[in-house]
């Protein structure tokens, strides 16, 4: 499903080149749930940044779906691989504030030129126990109600791969658990490929496993069993 080989990213700084990731092999299978995990500044969120196609390595290649490899497409071809298998949550939420709950739920669907998705999204919106603020507009909901607007959007598309980074990281304790219930159940129900950033540790015991990343390279793969 997801295949990275020998990936590596730099970036210029002002004080010369700077290495983010370094060497990084690993393969994610159809339907496991990943964790990424390690200390702060160690290329976590980089890494989910070029599985998913959002940035791109400076060598090294990488394959979605097992045949695409985006590493070698432009950045619309990679544009429309993300839209064909690709969800998404940000620990910022990325909600359109001039958009309802219901509308930012049926943007990806109208973006792609779908009919029903105004049914869809509302049947998302139920299962992630927002009906009665589907009309709300993000400023008026809290942050887990953003939240799960949040997921439910990401949903709204079927996709193969759902990629996270720190679901939870602006929320209270207790609302954050109720997200990654939520988060999990979908994931199981859709038969997605879960891959996300968390420092909770919690989090990370509910995936198949953790890859653990240190000073930008892969320093161990740790089986879990899962937990959902």
């Amino acid at each position: 499903m997801i295949k990275a080989s020998e990936v590596r990213k730099t970036v210029v700084t002002g004080e010369g080149e700077l290495t983010i990731l370094e060497g990084i092999n690993l393969e994610i299978n159809y339907g496991e749930s990943v964790a990424i995990v390690g200390s702060s500044g160690s290329g976590k969120t980089t890494l989910l940044s070029l599985l998913a196609g959002l940035d791109t390595p400076s060598s090294g290649h990488i394959c979605l779906d097992t045949d695409r490899v985006i590493t070698d497409m432009d950045e619309e071809a990679r544009a429309r691989v993300r839209a064909d298998l690709v969800g998404f949550v940000f620990q910022t939420f990325q909600l359109l504030g001039s958009l309802t709950a219901i509308e930012n739920v049926m943007l990806p669907a109208e973006l792609r030129g779908e009919v029903g998705a105004e049914a869809s999204a509302r049947d998302l919106l139920a299962r992630v126990g927002l009906s009665a603020r589907e009309k709300h507009y993000p400023r008026q909901l809290s942050g887990g109600e953003q939240q799960r607007v949040a997921i439910a959007r990401a949903f709204e598309s079927s996709p193969k791969i759902l990629f996270a980074d720190e679901p939870t990281g602006n929320l209270d304790t207790r609302t954050g658990e109720n997200v990654i219930e939520l988060l999990f159940s979908l994931n199981a129900e859709f038969a997605t490929t879960l891959v996300l950033v968390t420092h909770d540790q919690r989090i990370a015991d509910r995936c198949d496993r953790s890859i653990v990343i240190e000073g930008g390279t892969v320093v161990d793969t740790i089986s879990s069993g899962g937990g959902k």
